[in-house]
C-alpha cells in the first residue's frame, strides 16, 4: 500500500535550495512503513492543484486500498471574496474525497497547521473558518480527519513563544547560504518541525487504521509494563 499526499508547501517535500525548510510530508517516511508519494507543492490551492494537472496525476497513480491525505487551506483562504473562497474550498475537497473513494482507496482529510503568531503570550487563530470546513466535511462524508490545526496550536503553546521558534525557519543573516539575508518565517517548518508534525500524522494514521486494537491490555492498575 502507498500513502499519497495532496497539499501545499506545509506538506511538500524539501528542496535543497530552501534548506532547512520542509513540509511534514518530507519526513513522513521516517514514521510509517508505507511507500510515500508526495504530490504537494508550494503555493497550491485546491483549485490550482486541479488546474495544474497535479490531482489527475495523483489519481493516475492511485491503486486499490491506498491512502490519500488531503491538506489544503493556507492559500485557499487568500482568495477574495471570502464567500467564494469558502465555497470553492468545500466543493473541491468534496470532489477529491469522492474521486478517491471511486477508485477503491481511502481519503483522509487534514486541517492546516496553525501559523506561529503569538501576541502577548497567546496564540492567534490564523485560518478563520477553513479548519471547521474540513471537520464538518469529514463528519458529513464519514471521512477521517487529522486535526493539525488543533495539534499544532497545542504544540506551540506547550513549547511557548521561544522554544516553538525551533520548529520554524528563523535564521539570522549570514547563517545560511540559502538565506543570506536571514529569514523569520512563522508558516514553514524546519526539518525538525516537519518531523514533529509527521510523527503526529503517523500516529493519527495508526489510530485511523485501528492499529493495536487486537493487542492485549497491559493489565491491572499499578502493574508496571
Amino acid at each position: 500500500m502507498s500513502i499519497l499526499l495532496a497539499g501545499d508547501s506545509t506538506v511538500a517535500p524539501p528542496k535543497p535550495e530552501e534548506f532547512p525548510l520542509s513540509g511534514w510530508g518530507g519526513a513522513l517516511h521516517e514514521f510509517v512503513p508505507d511507500r510515500i508519494s508526495n504530490h504537494a507543492v508550494g503555493g497550491a490551492t485546491t483549485t490550482s492543484f486541479i488546474e495544474e494537472g497535479r490531482w489527475s496525476a495523483l489519481l493516475a497513480e492511485l491503486r486499490d486500498d491506498d491512502t490519500v491525505i488531503i491538506q489544503f487551506g493556507h492559500n485557499d483562504q487568500k482568495y477574495a471574496p471570502l464567500v467564494r473562497a469558502i465555497a470553492l474550498y468545500r466543493a473541491n475537497l468534496r470532489a477529491f474525497v469522492l474521486a478517491v473513494r471511486a477508485r477503491g482507496a481511502h481519503p483522509v482529510l487534514a486541517t492546516s497547521p496553525e501559523r506561529r503568531l503569538f501576541s502577548r503570550e497567546s496564540l492567534r487563530r490564523s485560518h478563520g473558518p477553513f479548519p471547521q470546513i474540513v471537520r464538518d466535511l469529514g463528519h458529513d462524508l464519514g471521512v477521517p480527519v487529522i486535526d493539525l490545526t488543533a495539534f499544532t496550536r497545542w504544540l506551540y503553546v506547550w513549547l511557548g513563544p521561544d522554544d516553538s521558534r525551533k520548529l520554524f525557519v528563523h535564521l539570522e543573516p549570514g547563517v545560511s547560504a540559502h538565506w543570506p539575508e536571514g529569514v523569520e518565517d512563522n508558516t514553514h517548518f524546519t526539518v525538525e518541525g516537519a518531523r514533529a508534525i509527521a510523527c503526529f500524522v503517523a500516529e493519527s494514521l495508526a489510530a485511523i487504521r485501528r492499529v493495536g486494537e487486537d493487542a492485549n491490555p497491559i493489565g491491572k492498575w499499578g502493574v508496571q509494563p
